[in-house]
């Protein structure tokens, strides 16, 4: 009774309804959505969690980030500490060996991550750098069989079929912005670029995993841009990524967001991509401050420990803030 009351009386019950029969929000919806008052964020995040609540429960997905290869990137991303463009001082290496790259999947098991995700920085990788992945991977799933997400750029299609080969069982490349505000970030490479390599995996039967970074100038139109692109895509897993502008980026000094704003992006993309992984990833610390546990109210997933660069909560805390919100980390969940 009370809850047909809100759903004629609240707009994002109303949404919520609209989503869980099986439509898809209009634009003008989505757009409500970023632009919705202060006052109301409670009660669309309830409104989203209802939909996160009908797809996966109170269940929280962990992945962990391990950076195989850093820095040495011939691209020119604005946001990112290790392209060409950047003074940012971080470590510099080439693709790491089969053993260390095992020793990673351990900590990952250890922090209850499901997914672990080796990371190499650069426009694509080399051929002996995709069979050293491949090596590890193997080794990986014999000795603990966890979930491996590969993340080395773009990729051909021979590539994407030895890595499916190896065990890799997600293969992410973000679109990280619309194609109508991809110039403004990078001109080393396409938008096409992007969208073909997820392509490419999709072909090979390895699960797609593509999402964005929010706060690089983009429009809210670019936002709504680059949610119904990765409906489009049928991406199973959204990373949702807030800029952490680096000292020494192009993009440094950028400071658009605060935490209500990042809150209503995520039950955007869960309005949007109802059925879908939606993860906070890269620059929540940074972005959703204090409220990081009402991000998991729209999202299903997260990252523990350190991102590429920078550093993440500790593992421990973002256990206590799951159990903490009541919900349930899905151990070993892909």
């Amino acid at each position: 009774m009370i809850q047909g009351v809100q759903s004629r009386t609240n707009p994002w019950e109303v949404l919520a309804d609209k989503v869980l029969k099986g439509e898809t929000i209009s634009t003008e919806e989505g757009l409500a959505v970023l632009r919705s008052d202060d006052h109301e964020l409670l009660s669309l995040l309830q409104a989203a969690f209802r939909v996160r609540y009908h797809f996966f429960g109170k269940k929280v997905k962990l992945n962990m980030i391990f950076n195989a290869k850093s820095g040495l990137c011939p691209e020119n991303c604005g946001y990112c500490s290790q392209s060409i463009v950047s003074d940012a001082p971080i470590e510099k290496y080439t693709l790491l060996k089969k053993d260390v790259l095992v020793a990673g999947a351990r900590e990952a098991m250890e922090r209850k991550a499901g997914t672990y995700c080796i990371v190499a920085s650069g426009r694509g990788p080399t051929d002996r750098e995709v069979e050293e992945v491949c090596s590890a991977v193997r080794e990986i799933k014999q000795e603990l069989g966890m979930k491996i997400c590969a993340c080395l750029g773009i990729l051909k299609e021979e590539q994407a079929r030895r890595l499916k080969d190896a065990g890799v069982d997600r293969y992410n490349h973000n679109l990280n912005t619309s194609a109508s505000h991809h110039t403004n970030i990078t001109t080393s490479h396409t938008y096409e670029d992007r969208v073909g390599t997820v392509e490419k995996v999709k072909k090979a039967g390895i699960s797609p995993c593509s999402g964005c970074i929010v706060g690089m100038g983009e429009s809210d139109e670019q936002i709504m841009e680059m949610a119904y692109e990765l409906r489009r895509l049928d991406a199973d897993s959204i990373p949702v990524n807030f800029l952490h502008a680096i000292p020494g980026t192009p993009l440094e000094g950028m400071d658009e967001l605060d935490p209500r704003r990042c809150l209503r992006v995520l039950a955007l993309f869960r309005f949007v991509c109802p059925p879908k992984e939606i993860r906070i990833s890269g620059g929540r610390e940074v972005n959703l401050g204090s409220l990081q546990p009402l991000a998991l109210y729209p999202a299903n997933a997260l990252f523990v420990g350190d991102y590429l660069t920078t550093e993440g909560q500790v593992a421990d805390q973002d256990h206590q803030m799951i159990r903490d919100l009541g919900f349930e980390i899905e151990e070993f969940a892909g």
